[in-house]
């Protein structure tokens, strides 16, 4: 019978190596778990219970346990790197159905879809049209599928101050070709609804009545509408219009876009000392715009940045948890999959309940001890020696017996 107790012992001693040197092969994988074999003794019992000098029947491998343990945070230079710190797993969708991974080594293929180095593609919440995301469904995370869409202009901002010593321009009627027919001018850029720029300008005219000015503006250099007239008070306010704002004729683009419908905000404009200046002149509208960067949050918010200056939500990276993660099966490429013992999977958002947060630009590395297994590996070692040398102390001993005479 030693014999076969010692063949338990080499056998649970190789397993033990097996999965030390697997242990150390990953050493350096992304996201990888180590794992750790458990082994339970082998006893023989009846229905009538065990004899008080029984032995036992040697040992056997009863699990190889993942180890969840959180790994090194390591930084990188890509924005599409990521890592998990805390709980949770990414979610990603192959060919073979939805996996399970830590490991954020992302890059966006040639159709711009988020995949990982096994070409899975990264599952986010996508984003709602009045803002928010949908959780209750996935999609796979797109980047630089189409331009941000153009804004026309609704609305022009001026803050200015108008010189309250102006006089009246001795050159009549306004035309905006003619500087002596005008005081003080100043130019912005609209956008129409296909995103084609238009330079618009203001004119500001001194009326011969006391704090009173007349307003032009041209659009592509056509006069829109006619004048109208503002008024200051005597200490230099806007009195008239008395809602700062100032309705302008319909502008209809010669290329098919929609009508401009313009508001000329003036609240803020004032008359004032004896200089012109204009501290800010802003409109509401901007152009087509393409993809030129990417953030992403420690709440796992993908956000676009585009060269009109606007940003849009991309999605918000899904995570997922288990109520017994060793339970998961493993998949290899550092992926695992849900099974019975693991419980139904639990999606929900970074830093939301007991999801960790998601760091961009980062990456989780194994969470292998070298030290540790090496001597595991010592040991596991010695544990084969020394049941080796029990199998060969029992042949000698079987030996001595065959030759007793």
């Amino acid at each position: 019978m030693s014999f076969n107790f010692a063949l338990s012992g080499l056998n649970a001693a190789s397993s033990d190596l097996n999965v030390t040197a697997n242990n150390i092969a990953n050493a350096n994988t992304i996201g990888f778990k180590n794992s750790r074999a458990e082994f339970g003794d082998v006893f023989s019992a009846t229905s009538y219970g065990l004899a008080r000098t029984a032995s036992g029947n040697g040992t056997r491998l009863q699990d190889i346990r993942q180890q969840f343990k959180q790994g090194n945070i390591n930084y990188t230079e890509n924005t599409l790197d990521l890592a998990v710190s805390g709980e949770g797993f990414f979610t990603v969708r192959g060919e073979k159905g939805v996996a399970y991974t830590r490991a954020g080594a992302f890059g966006a293929n040639d159709d711009g879809y988020v995949v990982n180095n096994a070409g899975q593609r990264l599952q986010v919440f996508p984003p709602l049209v009045g803002g928010g995301f949908d959780t209750a469904r996935l999609s796979d995370l797109r980047l630089g599928t189409a331009n941000s869409p153009p804004k026309s202009s609704n609305l022009l901002e001026v803050v200015a101050n108008l010189p309250a010593s102006a006089s009246a321009p001795t050159v009549t009627p306004f035309s905006a070709s003619d500087p002596n027919s005008y005081n003080q001018g100043t130019s912005v850029t609209l956008y129409d609804s296909l995103g084609t720029a238009h330079p618009a300008n203001l004119y500001f005219v001194k009326s011969a009545t006391a704090g009173a000015w007349d307003v032009h503006v041209t659009v592509d250099g056509n006069e829109v509408g006619s004048a109208q007239t503002i008024q200051f008070s005597g200490t230099g306010a806007l009195t008239s219009p008395a809602s700062g704002q100032l309705s302008l004729a319909t502008v209809t683009p010669s290329n098919g876009a929609t009508p401009l419908n313009l508001t000329l905000d003036i609240n803020k404009l004032t008359q004032y000392g004896n200089s012109f200046s204009v501290s800010r002149l802003t409109q509401d509208g901007y152009a087509a715009g393409e993809l030129t960067g990417l953030n992403i949050s420690d709440e796992g918010v993908v956000e676009g940045s585009y060269s009109n200056g606007q940003k849009i939500s991309l999605g918000k990276v899904a995570l997922a948890m288990f109520s017994n993660a060793q339970g998961l099966k493993q998949l290899g490429d550092t992926g695992w999959a849900e099974t019975i013992d693991s419980g139904p999977v639990l999606l929900g958002s970074a830093g939301t309940g007991s999801f960790g947060q998601v760091q961009s630009g980062a990456l989780e590395a194994s969470n292998v001890d070298l030290t540790a297994q090496l001597v595991n590996m010592i040991t596991a070692q010695r544990n084969f020696q020394a049941n080796a040398q029990m199998i060969q102390t029992s042949d000698s001993i079987t030996q001595t017996i065959i030759n007793i005479r």
